[in-house]
């Protein structure tokens, strides 16, 4: 029972020891830490957006209303296949008006071609003269002219038509559908989107300074975007995408209102988890070479700066400010400047710690020592009020 109490005095002790104090040994002892450099493995989040690799919006070409909505929400539809038809009733008569008009034509140039033939026998024979002849070659060739009119006019009743039959022009899959059978729709109004989702679009932004930063190291956009390392889609529930994905693109503009650079990052999405319109976070591993490491407990901050205590000459302890990368594991810092190797730090009771205040440096394993030690020590009333600190 004494040991189960103890541990869990000995558990109190060193929560006390880090950023809210430390236990009483009572001769100004504080564990010291060297500091030291390492190869770290650290991570960069940034907002993103997920489309498709293709995502349409789907237009009527001309006003109606709608008489047939063939697909439904989320369904996969082919390339070609038609999706809604409007009203077409008055471009089916406009059709079979021109088919009619081809045909009149058509006669009209048989006609004229019976007659020029004719005419070309009689001028033979000397039977008529020149003038004749071309008036029928004339009539002949304003009657094919007619015929080509009417075509072109059938061609654009039949074009009209079609407009009236609205196909995917991709495979995808169908989204919202705002408009119900009966609606009056136009070219302004969108009947729903069809999504490529068999690859997805992922697109965020870094910073100018970032992307300028990494485009020198590569030799340019082409060698950044070649050696960008494979990068990982954190979902909205806070779930890691099963897929890695590619950075494919880089844009070439910075866009002023933010001081950033797009990049496109394409995913696989055999299971179609990935919906296109979605967000999430893009997350870009990195390694730091001979980062500076540090707990954050050992950290105090002040006025959004940031200071440790260092060991100076004489044992006195120096209140130092530092800079820390802002990206982190919630737990360690990866310390950009004010620490170097072979500094030394105190990891724990800095709060109890001032400016220039002389102490006993020891090593962080005698400290957890003569934590174990104070805590078999202590009576049972000593553990009551150290539980209830």
């Amino acid at each position: 029972m004494r040991m189960i109490m103890a541990a869990a005095v000995a558990t109190a002790l060193v929560s006390c020891g880090g950023g809210g104090g430390m236990p009483s040994f009572g001769d100004n002892e504080y564990p010291v830490e060297e500091v030291k450099s390492s190869t770290t493995e650290m991570q960069t989040t940034y907002p993103a957006i997920i489309n498709g690799i293709q995502d349409v919006e789907i237009r009527p070409k001309l006003s109606g209303f709608l008489t047939q909505i063939n697909v439904t929400e989320g369904q996969t539809v082919q390339a070609g296949q038609v999706l809604f038809v409007i009203d077409n009733e008055t471009y089916q008569a406009q059709v079979r008006q021109a088919q009619a008009a081809v045909n009149t034509a058509q006669s009209q140039v048989n006609t004229a071609k019976l007659t020029y033939e004719n005419s070309q026998q009689l001028y033979d024979s000397r039977v008529i003269g020149e003038y004749e002849l071309q008036t029928a070659e004339n009539t002949y060739k304003s009657a094919q002219a007619g015929l080509a009119q009417a075509q072109a006019a059938l061609a654009a009743a039949r074009e009209s038509l079609s407009f009236c039959y609205v196909k995917s022009p991709a495979r995808g899959v169908v989204g919202t559908l705002p408009f119900k059978k009966g609606a009056l729709v136009s070219a302004s109004n969108v009947l729903t989107h069809v999504s490529d989702i068999s690859q997805m679009e992922v697109y965020f932004s870094m910073t100018e300074k970032d992307m300028l930063t990494m485009s020198k190291a590569e030799g340019g956009l082409n060698g950044a975007r070649e050696q960008f390392p494979n990068v990982k889609l954190q979902l909205a529930d806070g779930s890691i995408y099963g897929y890695e994905g590619q950075v494919a693109a880089i844009s070439g503009v910075i866009e002023q209102s933010t001081g950033t650079v797009q990049l496109k990052a394409r995913f696989p999405n055999p299971e179609s988890l990935l919906k296109s319109g979605g967000s999430g976070t893009i997350i870009v591993p990195r390694q730091n070479e001979g980062a500076i490491v540090i707990p954050q407990s050992v950290v105090m901050e002040v006025q959004n700066k940031k200071f440790v205590y260092l060991l100076g000459d004489s044992s006195k302890v120096k209140y130092t400010e530092i800079t820390v990368d802002p990206q982190n594991d919630g737990v360690n810092y990866i310390v950009t400047s004010g620490l170097k190797p072979g500094d030394k730090y105190v990891t724990n009771g800095v709060t109890k710690l001032s400016d220039q205040m002389e102490i006993k440096p020891i090593t962080p394993q005698r400290y957890q020592e003569k934590i174990q030690e104070q805590a078999k020590a202590m009576t049972a009333g000593d553990i009551v009020n150290a539980m209830q600190k």
